[in-house]
C-alpha cells in the first residue's frame, strides 16, 4: 500500500480549483514555474489518514488538445509525471462544458476522479444528478463538494486514496467516434504503434486521435512521413464525408457522449417546482 501519493488537480478556469486547493493544502503550499516556461506551478501538501499526499494544482484549462501553452503544460504533466490520481474539478452547475476535459483524461486513461464542485446551486437551480449511474458512464467516482463551504473534501481525499490504492485500474469508458472515424483510426493505430516508447507513454489509439486532430504538438513527436501521409488521406475522406475537418467531427462526438451520459442521469426538478409555485398563485391571486 503507497504511504505517499501525488494528485494532480485539474479543471476549467472558475471551477473552484484553487479554492479546493487550498482547501487541501492550507499553508503548505509552495509557488514554482514549469521547466522552461513562465506557467506558475503551485504545489501542497496534505495528510490523509496514514497517507501523505502532494498536491499539484495544474493550469486552469477546457481541453486537452495543445492550443494553448496551459494545456500543453497540463498534459505534459499528466503523462510525463504520472501522478498516482487526476481529480478533475467540475463546475457542476455548467456540467456538459465541464465534463469535455473530464472525457479527455477518459481517452488518456489516467486514474481518475470527478469531484463535482458547486453542488449547492445544482440543488438550488433544481437539478439532482443520479451519481451512481453517471459515475458509472464515465467510469470514475464523483464526490460532490462546495469548495467556498469546504464542503465534501473528507469525502474527495477517500475517493483520491481508495482510487490510487486501487490494484486493478479502474476501466475509462469508452468512447466512440462513430464509424467512419473509427474506420480511420484502425488504418493509423497501428502504424503509430511501431513506435513503442511513444505508443508507451500515450497509448496508440490516443495518437492516432490527436493525430486526427490535427493536434500539432504530437504531429512533431512522428518521425515516419508514411504515417504522416496516411493521416492526411484519413483527414481528407473525413471532411469529404462530413464537409468538416475531423477535429470538428470528433468534438462534435465527445459533446454527444457527455449529452447522452446527462440525459440517462440528470434530473431537472424545476416543472415539478413551477406546477406547485402556479397552485399556490391561483389561489392568493385569484
Amino acid at each position: 500500500m503507497k504511504r505517499k501519493i501525488t494528485v494532480a488537480l485539474a479543471g476549467n478556469p472558475n471551477s473552484g480549483k484553487t479554492t479546493i486547493f487550498n482547501n487541501l493544502t492550507g499553508a503548505r503550499q509552495h509557488v514554482g514555474n514549469y521547466p522552461g516556461v513562465t506557467v506558475e506551478k503551485k504545489e501542497g501538501a496534505c495528510r490523509h489518514g496514514d497517507v501523505d499526499i502532494n498536491v499539484v494544482d495544474l493550469p486552469g484549462t477546457y481541453s486537452l488538445t495543445a492550443y494553448s501553452i496551459e494545456e500543453l503544460v497540463a498534459r505534459d504533466f499528466i503523462v510525463e509525471e504520472k501522478p498516482d490520481v487526476v481529480v478533475d474539478i467540475v463546475d457542476s452547475s455548467n456540467l456538459e462544458r465541464n465534463l469535455y476535459l473530464a472525457v479527455q483524461f477518459m481517452e488518456l486513461g489516467v486514474p481518475l476522479v470527478l469531484a463535482f464542485n458547486m453542488s449547492d446551486m445544482v440543488k438550488a437551480r433544481g437539478y439532482e444528478f443520479n451519481l451512481p449511474k453517471l459515475s458509472g458512464l464515465l467510469g470514475a467516482p464523483i464526490v460532490p463538494t462546495v469548495g467556498h463551504k469546504g464542503q465534501g473534501m473528507e469525502e474527495l481525499l477517500d475517493a483520491v486514496v481508495a482510487t490510487a490504492q486501487r490494484t486493478a485500474t479502474r476501466k475509462s469508458a469508452f468512447i466512440g467516434y462513430g464509424k467512419e472515424i473509427e474506420e480511420e483510426l484502425r488504418k493509423i493505430e497501428p502504424l503509430v504503434a511501431r513506435d513503442e516508447a511513444l505508443a508507451g507513454r500515450y497509448g496508440a489509439r490516443w495518437l492516432a486521435v490527436k493525430l486526427l486532430e490535427n493536434d500539432k504538438n504530437v504531429r512533431e513527436m512522428i518521425s515516419s512521413p508514411d504515417v504522416l501521409d496516411v493521416v492526411r488521406q484519413s483527414e481528407s475522406r473525413i471532411e469529404g464525408i462530413f464537409g468538416d475537418p475531423p477535429e470538428l467531427v470528433i468534438t462534435d462526438r465527445r459533446y454527444g457522449f457527455i449529452s447522452g451520459a446527462c440525459q440517462e442521469s440528470v434530473r431537472s426538478t424545476v416543472e415539478a417546482r413551477h406546477t406547485m409555485s402556479d397552485r399556490i398563485d391561483s389561489v392568493v391571486t385569484n
